[in-house]
């Protein structure tokens, strides 16, 4: 199985392109959503990785397919600029378990 990136961020994309990660770069909401689309119906990729700003642009459609389907993963990465919401893994956890740590 492949993993494939779907970024705004030619830093990025070039980035995990010297890693062996494709992907493509994308502008409007309408290339992120077709590209996602086209992205998760491929039987031979595994991981779909987001850019933090993508991920915003289509966090309905990436929430409905992870409660519909098991296959792609899909998974979130800051951008080149670093994590934006810096307590997302505190309040994961609230959110998850019901407790504040």
């Amino acid at each position: 199985m492949k993993s494939f990136l779907i970024s705004d961020n030619k830093d990025t994309l070039w980035g995990l392109r010297l890693s062996g990660i494709e992907g493509v770069l994308v502008n409007t909401d309408e290339e992120i959503k077709s590209e996602f689309k086209r992205v998760i119906n491929n039987p031979e990729i595994g991981i779909v990785i987001l850019t933090e700003d993508i991920f915003e642009e289509i966090k309905d459609e990436v929430l409905e397919f992870k409660l519909s389907s098991d296959t792609p993963l899909i998974t979130t990465i800051p951008d080149i600029g670093g994590l934006r919401d810096k307590n997302f893994i505190m309040r994961y956890v609230k959110e998850s378990i019901g407790i504040k740590i």
